[in-house]
């Protein structure tokens, strides 16, 4: 992988690892940003500087045999746009610069789908189908982004229609685009053969990430109707996902035995996550888990952490350090350590917190102070694997 594209991606991801750490510390002292506008540079740079970016990185060097030079300009060109985001999002929130950005952003995502859909070849047909569906699912993730300003303009903010096609963009880009693209790499790296139970699998996932955006929108237009068919999506994710661990068992293990033991660890813990997300959505069949994730928002953090920093973080970290990037060492294993220990130390405070201002018991005792805390120590993690590819000489 170019060393230089990745560690662009691991500083967007460190640069949004410390707004993180910046908004926790806001309940703690004043800080001179407003929180809504730090909270939009937040996301924006680590969905759109960090794992966008890599996914991207990763798509050229495995799919794209022939590297073009304008996949490179096309990088820098991304990158630029997600600069100008996380310069112009912390002091303006949406406004012209930020969302002038934003739409360069999403112009140079279709161009990047078009390149990869043409020039892109696999001799693995399963490779191939999770590639380009994870394609399509982020180019329809943007419809919701264009949704967004008719919406505020015949409706407002909080309009249901605002609030879903807010939630339309984020469902297809984190469960569509995000998900299915890393699963594309990982099954590219295990050598998955097409078979009937793989296109039985297949199926099943793109059903299932459809029909469980019913949830989202059961929470802004409520319908008996939507639970029944979120039902219906979530039933079909835990088939697929039984058919998934069975379809990567034995390959997995043959991965893992020539991996080293902190790429085995990374690897397991992101399956563990993965495992994890799937298991708290068939909890949202239950309506009372529903509507207390809905109504705290402690939960829907805690949940979106789960699958960004748990699941498509572990996935992509672990895709790094099985390169020749980095140095096997122990300061590189503690810094991974760290960042798993944070991830989890951080998780287990918003979740806890949620569920006792649920049965109404109020805050834990220095809840923010232990939150910011344990939030310092994911940068520190980032940051120590940015200190290893930097100082690994490539031969």
């Amino acid at each position: 992988m170019p060393k230089k594209l990745v560690l662009t991606c691991l500083i967007n991801f460190l640069i949004a690892a410390l707004m993180g750490l910046a908004l926790r510390y806001t309940y703690i002292s004043p800080i001179p940003f407003n929180y809504r506008f730090l909270t939009h540079a937040h996301s924006h740079v680590a969905m759109l500087g960090w794992v966008y970016l890599m996914l991207y990185t990763l798509f050229i060097y495995f799919f794209v045999p022939e590297k073009k030079p304008i996949y490179n300009r096309l990088f820098w060109v991304t990158e630029l746009a997600v600069v100008g985001m996380m310069i112009s999002f912390p002091f303006q929130g949406y406004a012209a610069i930020s969302i002038s950005f934003s739409t360069l952003h999403i112009f140079c995502s279709y161009y990047f789908v078009r390149l990869i859909w043409k020039n892109h070849k696999t001799d693995s047909v399963v490779t191939s189908y999770l590639l380009k569906s994870s394609l399509i699912f982020m180019t329809v993730s943007t419809i919701g982004v264009w949704c967004l300003g008719p919406a505020v303009g015949l409706l407002g903010q909080a309009s249901a229609f605002y609030q879903i096609a807010i939630q339309f963009f984020l469902h297809f880009q984190f469960n569509g685009w995000f998900l299915i693209a890393v699963l594309a790499v990982l099954i590219y790296k295990l050598q998955i053969k097409d078979s009937k139970e793989f296109r039985t699998f297949f199926k099943l996932l793109i059903i299932s990430t459809i029909l469980t955006f019913a949830l989202p929108v059961n929470w802004f237009a409520p319908h008996i109707s939507l639970l029944w068919i979120n039902g219906l999506g979530v039933f079909l994710q835990i088939i697929s996902l039984i058919l998934f661990l069975k379809l990567i068992k034995k390959p997995f293990k043959q991965l893992l035995d020539s991996s080293s033991k902190i790429t085995r660890y990374m690897f397991h813990f992101s399956l563990l996550c993965f495992i994890l997300k799937i298991g708290l959505q068939t909890l949202s069949l239950i309506p009372e888990i529903s509507n207390m994730a809905f109504q705290h928002r402690n939960l829907v953090i805690g949940f979106i952490h789960l699958t960004m920093l748990g699941v498509i973080s572990g996935f992509l970290f672990a895709f790094i350090l099985q390169s020749k990037l980095v140095t096997q060492s122990r300061n590189l294993n503690y810094g991974m350590y760290i960042f798993i220990l944070g991830f989890i130390l951080t998780e287990i405070i918003i979740i806890a917190q949620g569920c006792l201002f649920y049965v109404g018991i109020g805050l834990l005792p220095n809840y923010y102070v232990l939150l910011f805390i344990s939030s310092i120590l994911l940068p520190l993690g980032v940051f120590s694997l940015i200190f290893n590819i930097y100082k690994t000489k490539l031969v």
